[in-house]
């Protein structure tokens, strides 16, 4: 595994909806973290229904970030709650990790059109889609990654920590839970799948770095 600072690793932790319910719900008078609270006291009340028809509500609201659909399934899942099939794979973000011999990359786009870029130096920027500057290279991402999570299943095990050195792994954030691949990035790149999505994901990175006022990574 490439060194990582603990920042960093906060920061790569943030990216993919799994959070456990009580980190991720913050006492506002808004949705949908109205919501998400209520869903987090009924667990801990052991009202297991009332949480899942939180959360389920959740998933029906319009015009949210996609990290709160993404940590909404993640948590109904673990009641065993599946999303219809109809909307199981579609791809509400990716992330790609690349372990580099100094340190870790990260990229994520997202279905709502934000997006992160954090290398292994501590820069970074986040995008949260003030307009469409981003729009068509992050839905070229997307669509990449569409072609690809139709033809695996949901990983079933814990996520796991960043790939090795000299490997890079493309997770795919879905209702039904993270899809991924990996290998070694040049094998990676030359595959039929995997190629046109990290090429894709290092457009949208080089977009990301020519922006003229970049954010500080958070």
């Amino acid at each position: 595994m490439p060194t990582a600072s603990p920042t960093l690793l906060v920061m790569r932790d943030s990216l993919f909806g799994d959070k456990p319910l009580e980190q991720w719900a913050h006492s506002t008078n808004s949705e949908p973290w109205l919501s998400f609270v209520k869903a987090r006291d009924a667990i801990a009340r052991s009202e297991p229904e009332t949480a899942t028809a939180m959360l389920i509500g959740i998933t029906r609201m319009q015009g949210l970030e996609s990290r709160h659909y993404l940590q909404a399934w993640h948590a109904l899942r673990g009641f065993g709650v599946v999303p219809p099939a109809q909307i199981a794979k579609n791809v509400l973000g990716v992330v790609m990790e690349v372990a580099l011999d100094e340190g870790l990359d990260l990229l994520a786009a997202y279905a709502d059109h934000h997006a992160r870029y954090w290398n292994y130096a501590g820069g970074g920027v986040v995008w949260e889609a003030p307009n469409t500057a981003m729009d068509a290279w992050i839905d070229r991402v997307l669509s990449c990654a569409r072609d690809i999570v139709m033809h695996i299943g949901p990983w079933e095990g814990p996520r796991r920590p960043p790939p090795s050195r000299g490997d890079v792994r493309l997770n795919l954030l879905t209702p039904a839970g993270l899809c991924f691949g990996e290998g070694p990035f040049d094998a990676l790149a030359r595959d039929a799948k995997g190629g046109p999505l990290i090429a894709a994901a290092g457009e949208l990175m080089q977009r990301l770095t020519r922006l003229p006022a970049a954010s500080a990574p958070r």
